[in-house]
Order: C-alpha cells, then sequence, then structure tokens
C-alpha cells in the first residue's frame, strides 16, 4: 500500500460487502459507509439492515442510509468527512455532482462487468443470460451519467458451461476488492490515468424482475438453460405444473440440454422430465417445491405426477 487514504463507502449488498471487507484489510480508514436503509423481510416483515450495514457496524464505522443524496443537508454532511476518495459498489442512489466533487481523489465504482458492456443494475445474470464467455470488473471513475465514467482498471474471468449467477457474483466480488485496492494505491500515487470507455460494444443489463424468471418453453433450450444458471439464486427460474390444488411453481436449480427428438414446447417428453422446447429439449436435474428442500428431479417424480405427455403451460404473451 503507498498509503492508507480516509475513505467512504457506499454499497448495499453482498457484493458490496466483500469490497468493503477488502478495504478495511488493505488498511484504509474507511470514516463512513453509506447503505440502502433496512428492508423488511422474511416472513415476519422484520426490518433486516443490508449486508454493508452489518459488516460496517462491526467494525465501528459510521452507517448513514439517506433516502437521498440531493438534499442539500446531505451532501454538506458528506462533504465534512474530508474523504480522499469513495468506493461505490453496488448502492443504489445516484450521485448527484455535489457528492461527486467532494473526495479530492474522486469516486470510484467497482462494477460487475467489462464496461461500456452490461451498464446498469444487473450486469452479472445478463452477461450468463446472453451467452458471454467473458465478463469482469471494471475499476471506473464516477461521473454524472449510467456507468459511463472513465476506466482506471479492468481484468476479465472467463464465464463457462457452470457458471451461475451466484458463484460469478461472488468470484466478481473478491476481484473488485482487489482490484479497488490496486486502484486506489496507485491513483494515490499519481500512476494511474482514466481512460474514456469505448463508444462501441455498450449494452445495458436492465434491473431484475421475478416475472422474467419463469422458463417459456417456446426459447431454445440452450436459452433456458443459462437462464437456470443466471438466475440462481436470485430470483430463481420456474415453471408452472398442474397439481390437485392448482398451478404449483416448481423452481428449476440445475438443468442439462438434452440431445433427443422435441415435440410440441412444454410436453413433457419421457420419465426424466424431459421437457420439448421451441429448439432442442431441456432436462431439469434438481429443482425445489415451495417451501421445500431442492432434490433430485427423480425425488421429484416419485411423489409429483409429471407423466410423459403432459402439457405445461407456457406464459402467456403480452
Amino acid at each position: 500500500m503507498t498509503q492508507p487514504l480516509d475513505l467512504v463507502f457506499m454499497g448495499t449488498p453482498g457484493f458490496a460487502a466483500t469490497i468493503l471487507d477488502a478495504l478495511i484489510a488493505a488498511g484504509h480508514r474507511v470514516k463512513a459507509a453509506y447503505s440502502q436503509p433496512p428492508r423488511p423481510a422474511g416472513r415476519g416483515h422484520r426490518l433486516l439492515p443490508s449486508p454493508v450495514q452489518e459488516l460496517a457496524e462491526r467494525h465501528g464505522i459510521a452507517v448513514r442510509c439517506p433516502m437521498r443524496l440531493r438534499d442539500p443537508g446531505a451532501q454538506a454532511e458528506f462533504a465534512a468527512i474530508g474523504a480522499d476518495a469513495a468506493v461505490v459498489a453496488a448502492y443504489g442512489l445516484i450521485l448527484p455532482p455535489a457528492i461527486l466533487a467532494a473526495p479530492r481523489l474522486g469516486c470510484l465504482n467497482v462494477h460487475a462487468s467489462l464496461l461500456p458492456r452490461w451498464r446498469g443494475a444487473a450486469p452479472v445474470q445478463r452477461a450468463i443470460l446472453d451467452g458471454d464467455r467473458e465478463t469482469g470488473i471494471t475499476i471506473m471513475q464516477i461521473d454524472e451519467g449510467l456507468d459511463t465514467g472513465a476506466i482506471l482498471l479492468q481484468r476479465a474471468v472467463p464465464i463457462t458451461d457452470t457458471t451461475t449467477g451466484g458463484g460469478l457474483t461472488g468470484e466478481l466480488a473478491a476481484l473488485g476488492g482487489e482490484l479497488v485496492v490496486a486502484a486506489l494505491d496507485r491513483l494515490a500515487a499519481g500512476g494511474l490515468h482514466p481512460h474514456p470507455q469505448p463508444e462501441t460494444g455498450i449494452t445495458y443489463a436492465r434491473k431484475l424482475s421475478r416475472d422474467e424468471a419463469r422458463l417459456d418453453w417456446r426459447l431454445p433450450a440452450e436459452r433456458l438453460e443459462r437462464q437456470v444458471r443466471a438466475f440462481d439464486p436470485w430470483p430463481g427460474a420456474y415453471f408452472l405444473a398442474n397439481s390437485p390444488g392448482g398451478d404449483e411453481r416448481i423452481r428449476v436449480r440445475l438443468a442439462e440440454i438434452d440431445a433427443g427428438a422435441g415435440g410440441q414446447p412444454g410436453t413433457v417428453l419421457d420419465e426424466r422430465l424431459s421437457i420439448a422446447c421451441g429448439e432442442g429439449v431441456l432436462r431439469p436435474l434438481r429443482v425445489q417445491r415451495a417451501g421445500r428442500a431442492a432434490m433430485d428431479t427423480a425425488a421429484l417424480l416419485r411423489g409429483f405426477a409429471l407423466p410423459p405427455g403432459m402439457a405445461l403451460p407456457c406464459p402467456a404473451t403480452s
């Protein structure tokens, strides 16, 4: 380390907490942590602090959870910290110009893609879903646009045929912590110079929703298998199957593409739950009923009828 810096950290989920942990371990002085306010969770809707808030409080770091940063009072409070730099990772609020201008070294963003590809809220899942063969971490100098700032550092990682959204998020979080520590050292020493993002190859990673988690059997099996991996653990790919109590949601935790002959999309083809798709066949290997533990598909079929010839419904088209 060139020298410990006075930092503000701004982030919310587990991805961001991993990066905050790396900054603390590197010896930087985190003067304050900004995070989204506690949210209701679980059946009791109890307010739970974010992973960043929990980690910060364990280390005695002051936590602030403003609803907005455009308020002059919030901006004055931020500036009064006197930070050398702010590090931002999956925070959830746009930083206005007064916030961006306050730290002497600026505000650095740890973004989970190789910008300019996959700007936006869900770059990890969109990269898997789209069939990308690599992604990575970008350390970016934040400007007023949506992930449009100049690049400080980048490093790529491969996406394989077994990569899941959760696994890749964890890998990128660890890499993000390593890279942002290196970026801060070089920036403080005057040895790191930003360069503009390319003007070509720009894509946007829109926010994930539960509505898009349902498997549409009219799509190619290859795409649906990627959807299963991209949406694990959240929002969780699923299909509906008829049961005595009505349609039941069956979550698919693991699936494979089958080389066998297909049929009408959504048709169960055999006793192993091979399902015809728009192109090819998808076979769920590990599934989960609502309120139960995940199980192998064979265990599901011993107690839940999904016989060959059954037609699984496709989502309604808009």
